[in-house]
């Protein structure tokens, strides 16, 4: 039995899926984001769940998920997001994946290893994270072009400040740039086969604008990316849209003690009982990803009824008041994340609660945690599967 464990719906990350392959068309390639354990959901069977959805592409963040899914035996194009290092181009071009370039020193290594490999060029638009201005992308570009191996086949950048705002402007203005960038590349001889901007937000709201590829990621999981996307989408005629959250956190009641009136629970002594109280320790902490910004705040689920948490969130336990819910025992389910009767707890309310946003909530949760897959058309008989673990580093690897 179980003690923490996530339930992981199939159906819905299937059936978001589909809802954006309605959104966007047959003719738009639709890139669903796996990184960061794909959201905290399990990294090979969500994959395998988008692309039974409809999904054309996998997006990474780096080259050792690409070699992951390949070993699982997905054999669907895989895009790699962020940094690679030197040391792990070569495993990026054996698992064929494509690879975001913005330094001519990785074309360089590149045209060096000799073996074909399809790049996308990322344009600096005004997120200023990744990505270069457009006379440095023509220079790369040249490169790529000269070296006999490698090809362009896809241009991209990233949006800044769609989905905190209603107000558009700004990210109309770096939709301008790209779109500058683009045509200056076109000008200088280079094709641009794909070009890519969109995340979830963009997806949701603007699907004039899908270009040739969408990169999916919260929303995939059934999230919407913030409340003002939500808001904005309302406005633009488009609230019918139906995202399925998939994830479901549980845990179990592992002792119930009865405390009498005027004494402290947990660290720090944050809080004394009022009145003769039960509380329930539960086996979930900060190191599973259970925010210590909860602490005195949340509430869980048991039987149905809400029970608050009583003092400080602790590395791997925490304590709630079930006084008010008659015959809890141990063992019992605790809903962490989900529903659980008439009510539920959302990544939403986690995410006020902790002062952060739904994406942490989720892609925090430990991949020690087993991740057990299940089918809302069969939600008695869930299928079990291996959790995703990270791989432990090799010799002369950091852990």
């Amino acid at each position: 039995m179980e003690l923490l464990w996530c339930e992981i719906d199939d159906a819905a990350l299937i059936e978001n899926v589909r809802t954006f392959r309605t959104l966007q068309g047959p003719n738009v390639r639709l890139a669903v984001a796996v990184k960061a354990n794909a959201y905290g959901h399990g990294l090979i069977d969500s994959a395998r769940a988008f692309l039974e959805g409809g999904a054309d592409w996998l997006c990474v963040h780096d080259s050792r998920d690409a070699t992951i899914l390949r070993t699982a035996g997905i054999d669907a194009p895989i895009y790699i997001l962020g940094p690679i290092a030197t040391s792990d181009l070569e495993a990026a071009v054996e698992s064929e994946a494509r690879m975001v370039v913005y330094d001519q020193a990785m074309v360089l290594r590149l045209i060096q290893l000799g073996r074909p490999a399809k790049l996308h060029l990322k344009i600096e638009t005004g997120n200023n994270r990744q990505g270069v201005p457009v006379d440095e992308a023509l220079e790369i570009a040249r490169l790529i072009a000269e070296s006999g191996n490698l090809e362009l086949e896809g241009v991209s950048s990233h949006f800044a400040n769609i989905e905190d705002t209603t107000d558009h402007r700004y990210a109309r203005n770096q939709l301008a740039l790209f779109d500058e960038a683009v045509d200056r590349l076109r000008d200088a001889g280079h094709p641009v086969p794909i070009r890519h901007l969109s995340n979830s937000a963009a997806a949701l709201l603007w699907p004039d604008q899908a270009f040739e590829m969408v990169r999916v990621g919260i929303s995939a999981y059934g999230l919407w990316p913030s409340k003002e996307t939500r808001v904005a989408a309302a406005l633009a005629g488009r609230g019918e849209i139906n995202l399925q959250p998939a994830l479901t956190w549980k845990s179990r009641v592992a002792q119930i003690k009865d405390v009498p009136e005027g004494q402290y629970v947990g660290y720090g002594c944050t809080f004394m009982t009022t009145h003769a109280s039960r509380v329930a320790v539960v086996p979930v902490g900060y190191y599973d990803g259970y925010d210590r910004g909860l602490s005195n705040l949340a509430h869980v689920l048991i039987r149905g009824v809400r029970a608050p948490l009583r003092g400080r969130v602790c590395m791997n336990l925490i304590m709630v008041d079930v006084t008010d819910i008659s015959d809890v025992e141990v063992g019992d389910e605790v809903v962490l994340l989900g529903r659980s009767g008439e009510h539920s707890i959302s990544a939403e309310s986690l995410a006020d609660w902790a002062a952060t946003i739904n994406y942490e909530v989720v892609a925090r949760i430990g991949g020690h945690i087993p991740r057990i897959r299940v089918r809302a058309s069969d939600p008695g008989s869930p299928e079990r599967q291996i959790p995703y673990r990270a791989p432990k580093p090799t010799q002369g690897e950091s852990s």
